[in-house]
This record gives structure tokens, sequence and C-alpha cells, in this order.
């Protein structure tokens, strides 16, 4: 018995019948496994080294260039994976599942938060990053060839938003640990930028969530294990749901499609609106493993995938490459 066929039998022994378990875990293509790893395992390293993963570095959470300590989709998708792990762990659950999807679930999100996300639909007619991660991971990543990751992470990750649910608790966990993630840390960062002032949430979140953002997702976490425990399904209790549906259309009101945010929204839109309409005018000036992908899926897909895929700064860099004269300060 090696190392992986070890953790796989622990995987009986230990966790909850209603985990999913590594052993019974199918992709769509064969491959020989490795001694050492399970199958989540696997895609979890997959994902994080990918080069989709990387460049989640540089793409705005909420506030675009806003300074070294805010949030980015990478330092947001690294803490939906440790609450992720947390629950799972609480609940007997598969914690590299859960791992893996909560590491992958964003990779197909656009430049400039959910403005780009806006702006992609509207350019293209229907456009939602995580039909646009499940893409990412099957089609896109390795020049074409895809991950090639467990049906059970590829169906966490699309189903993390949306109105279906992932078939695995670990993927019902994520998406809950998703919004439990960007409220409390976008509300963080929003205090950061000053935006927002302590106090300023409706009465009943401090009431029933805590005073700061360590205390909020304590307290979500927290309920969502002790509600989860013994039954079939995965969740927050009734009371804890209301008060995040209030919190969260609070951020929306007054972050997420805030006047105050409402100029550089239109500055990414516009971008990623011209950059768009470039490359689908000069389709030849794309990288060459896009070109080739132009038979297989046309070009107005082609050029979706690579205005979605831009980091925020490659963005704006294109931009000026394309539409800016090469001005410099006169001298005299």
């Amino acid at each position: 018995m090696n190392v992986r066929e070890r953790i796989e039998a622990q995987e009986y022994e230990i966790l909850s019948p209603l985990a999913a378990k590594s052993r019974e875990a199918r992709r769509k293509y064969p491959m020989e496994e490795c001694p050492f790893r399970t199958s989540f395992q696997r895609d979890r390293d997959r994902i994080l080294h990918s080069k989709s993963f990387r460049r989640l570095k540089h793409k705005t959470q909420v506030y675009i260039v806003a300074g070294d300590h805010y949030r980015t989709r990478m330092t947001h998708s690294l803490e939906v994976s440790q609450i992720s792990r947390t629950i799972a762990r609480g609940l007997r659950l598969n914690e590299d599942l859960t791992e893996a999807i909560a590491l992958g679930h964003d990779v197909g999100h656009t430049p400039f938060g959910h403005a780009g996300e806006a702006a992609m639909a509207e350019l293209t007619g229907h456009f939602c990053h995580n039909e646009q991660s499940l893409r990412v991971v099957e089609f896109l990543e390795r020049e074409g060839q895809g991950l090639n990751l467990t049906f059970e992470v590829k169906d966490g990750i699309v189903n993390h938003t949306g109105s279906v649910l992932p078939k695995t608790l670990e993927g019902r966990i994520v998406r809950t640990a998703d919004r439990i993630a960007y409220l409390c840390h976008d509300y963080d960062d929003s205090l950061r930028a000053g935006l927002l002032q302590p106090g300023d949430l409706p009465a009943v979140v401090y009431e029933r969530l805590g005073e700061d953002t360590s205390h909020m997702i304590t307290s979500m976490v927290s309920d969502m294990i002790l509600h989860s425990q013994g039954k079939d399904d995965v969740g927050l209790s009734d009371e804890v749901k209301e008060v995040m549906d209030i919190f969260r259309n609070f951020m929306f009101e007054h972050i997420y499609h805030s006047e105050t945010l409402a100029h550089e929204r239109r500055q990414a839109v516009f971008v990623l609106r011209e950059l768009y309409g470039w490359f689908l005018k000069h389709f030849d000036e794309l990288p060459e493993e896009f070109i080739r992908r132009e038979k297989r899926w046309g070009r107005q897909k082609i050029v979706t995938d690579y205005v979605a895929g831009l980091t925020d700064s490659y963005a704006v860099q294109l931009f000026h490459e394309i539409y800016m004269p090469p001005v410099g300060l006169m001298v005299h």
C-alpha cells in the first residue's frame, strides 16, 4: 500500500459517510495515479500552479489599484480556502476537495472585479465568471489542453454561485464560504478606504455577528458547523442567513454599486469595451495560442477568453500601447 492508498483508506475511517471520497473521484480523461497525492490533492496542486491562478494576484476584488493591503482575487481565493477548510474539518468532510474548489472558483474572473464582469456580459450578451472559471480549467489552461480536473472539483467551481447547488457538500461549503469571505473582507477594505466607518453597518449585523471582521467570520463559520452537524446538507441557520442577507444588501447598495466608485467602474468598462472591439477587428494581434483556437470556437469566443483573462494592470498597459500616442515631456 503506497501513501496515496493509505490516505484514501483513512478517509473511509475518519470522514463522515456523507463526505466525498478521493478514491471515488473520476476525471474526463484517465490519468496515471500519483503514489503520494489523492485525486483532490492533485487537483488543488494543478490549480495552484496554473497561470490563471497566478493572474489573480493582479485582479481587482473591489478596489482598483488601491494599495498594498487591499484584497485581490488571489487573496480572496486563499481566504475562501481557509474558511472552507475550517468548516469541512468541523463537519468531517473532505478538506482537500473544498480547498481545490475554493482555489479554482474565481480563475475565470475578469479584470476590474464585478464592473469587468458586467462589461463582458454587456459586450457578449452572456458572461458569468463561474462559467468562465469552468471553461478556464476545462479548456484554456495548459495551452488549450485544460487541467483535467475531477468532476467533483469542476462541479463545485461552476456552481459556487448561481441557481444550481453543487452536488457535493464540500462544494456547498465553498458556496457559502465565498460569501462569508467577500462580505467580511470587503467591509474591512471599505473601512481602510474610508468609504465606511465603524458602526455604519445595520445594527443587527453587529449584534448577531460581532463588531469586527474576525468575530463576524467566526460567528458565521461556527453557526454553519453547529447548524449542519448530523444533517445531510450544509448551510447557515435561518437566523444567521437572514443577517447575512441584510449585510450583503447593505454592501451592494453602499459599496459595490456606490456612486463613490462609479468613476472607476466607468473607466474599467471603457477599457474593456475598447480592447474587446480592437481585438475583434485585429484578431491577428492576439497571442498565437489564441489565434490557433479560432476554428474550434470562433473569433468572438476567443476574444472573450483573452480579454476576460487579462489582469487589471496588463489591460491598462495594452490600452495605452494601442490607443495612446508615445508623447513624452518636451524639454525647453
